[in-house]
């Protein structure tokens, strides 16, 4: 774990997962098993290993799911240790007892900067970690444990991304632009354009993938003046461009592999990833 004063963590989970309706009308999509885990617990996993020790969960009504997976139940621990079978939820009780998880609803789908605006008045002045609820990053060095390293380094805020090289696939995502810096895989930010077209994508070859974040308190007051954009919602991304245009904005290119959990073919690849990975296939 990294020895750092980004102590905090912000997930934002509050959205409907309407892609995988059926099964999302009763269950949270950040609740969908990866092999025996819920996509959301890889995330805490990678927050909790770099050195998080308080996470905010920003959750709507029908994430209760997510609150219930987090919180200890002895008497099931109980019941589990007299069958013998308690090390199968020893990794998330361990989990469970490093980190201590809050909970907020957003009370409106306004988008995920309003989401995290939600989480103002738990993060405070404290610089903190955010992510979204449904990308899993597999890597070495968890990717927060990266961005908080330069972030040590800098003091500014810092955002992962990932070079590509393909200008048709670099619209399907966040493009980042920016000036390379001396230091290796390191970028200051001009510009963040959701999906651009592909003669507009990135020179620099950069995708938001995966949204993970290392934010200071000078983004609040960006959130709290960015007006609705893209489906009349208000987005982090905008307020990370309006903040860039007045300070340093940082691009970390991670090291790590990006799986996108937010479709039923990019959940499967991610499964079949860590099955092969777990020597299950």
């Amino acid at each position: 774990m990294n020895s750092t004063s980004v102590k905090k963590g912000v997930i934002v989970v509050a959205g409907f997962g309407t892609r995988f309706l059926p099964a999302t009308k009763a269950m949270p999509k950040e609740m969908l098993p990866v092999l025996d885990k819920p996509v959301v617990q890889y995330i805490v996993e990678e927050m909790v290993e770099s050195g998080i020790e308080e996470i905010m969960f920003v959750t709507s009504s029908q994430k209760r799911a997510i609150e219930d997976h987090f919180d200890r139940n002895k008497d099931f621990e109980h019941f589990l240790e007299g069958k013998g079978k308690l090390n199968r939820l020893q990794p998330l009780v361990d989990l469970c007892k490093k980190v201590r998880f809050y909970y907020t609803r957003q009370s409106e789908p306004l988008g995920n900067g309003h989401a995290l605006l939600c989480a103002k008045g738990f993060v405070g002045n404290d610089s903190f970690a955010f992510s979204d609820g449904d990308s899993i990053i597999d890597a070495k060095t968890p990717v927060i444990s990266q961005l908080i390293s330069v972030f040590n380094s800098h003091n500014t805020p810092i955002i992962g991304v990932q070079k590509i090289e393909n200008p048709e696939d670099m619209t399907k995502y966040g493009n980042i632009y920016g000036n390379k810096l001396e230091e290796d895989k390191l970028y200051n930010v001009t510009e963040f354009k959701e999906k651009p077209s592909v003669e507009n994508v990135s020179p620099n070859g950069l995708i938001v993938g995966g949204m993970r974040y290392i934010f200071t308190k000078d983004i609040w007051p960006h959130l709290e003046a960015q007006g609705f954009g893209k489906d009349e919602e208000i987005w982090v991304a905008d307020a990370a461009n309006s903040l860039a245009k007045e300070q340093d904005f940082l691009a970390y290119e991670y090291e790590g592999i990006y799986f996108d959990t937010g479709n039923k073919v990019a959940l499967l690849k991610t499964t079949m990833h860590f099955a092969k990975k777990q020597g299950l296939l």
